[in-house]
């Protein structure tokens, strides 16, 4: 198998197996084993994931969303009608609400990193689709390759058959043909 790679390395690509990067050798040993190389970024990111992660994903989801910002902004208002119209007198938090000010900054404190890291993870996944996609068309390239040198094949055995063919009908097409006298 070994040199099957070695063969497609210095065929395919014009370089020998050792400066080939690992994702390279990945690539060139699918193709000589016919392997698939294409798979679904998804499923290949998703086994991946931590339970952490998947909490953070969820996080960014759920504080990202129309929904949230529209119940967010029901609490606040109802916080305020609240502390404002209905307990004036007894109020838990009087205007300026600063027990609801002391809230918004742990809430945004806690969420703007899980945001972020579910972020980088989402870069992660993009350059995860890259390296898949760059395997994919690797493959596809040394493939297309492989079907022009087959062509050029053919193409050079179409030749020889015609010119067979020809030489092998020429003395027929001449006995054929009447002699001409000379007078």
């Amino acid at each position: 198998m070994n040199s099957e790679i070695r063969y497609l390395a210095q065929h395919l690509l014009h370089a020998g197996v050792s400066p080939l990067s690992e994702r390279d050798r990945r690539v060139i040993q699918r193709v000589a084993r016919r392997m698939h190389v294409a798979r679904d970024v998804n499923q290949v990111f998703e086994d991946r994931l931590t339970m952490g992660q998947r909490l953070a994903d969820r996080v960014a989801t759920i504080g990202g969303s129309w929904a949230f910002i529209v119940g967010f902004g029901v609490f606040l208002g109802v916080w305020a009608l609240i502390n404002m119209a209905v307990l004036a007198e007894n109020a838990f938090d009087p205007y300026p609400f600063v027990f609801l000010n002391l809230l918004l900054s742990m809430l945004a404190a806690l969420q703007a990193p899980v945001i972020m890291m579910s972020q980088n993870r989402q870069a992660a996944k993009d350059r995860l689709a890259a390296a898949l996609d760059y395997e994919v068309n690797v493959k596809a390239e040394t493939a297309i390759s492989e079907l022009h040198d087959k062509v050029d094949r053919l193409g050079a055995q179409v030749e020889q058959l015609v010119a067979l063919q020809q030489d092998a009908l020429r003395p027929a097409a001449d006995a054929a043909r009447p002699a001409l006298r000379v007078v």
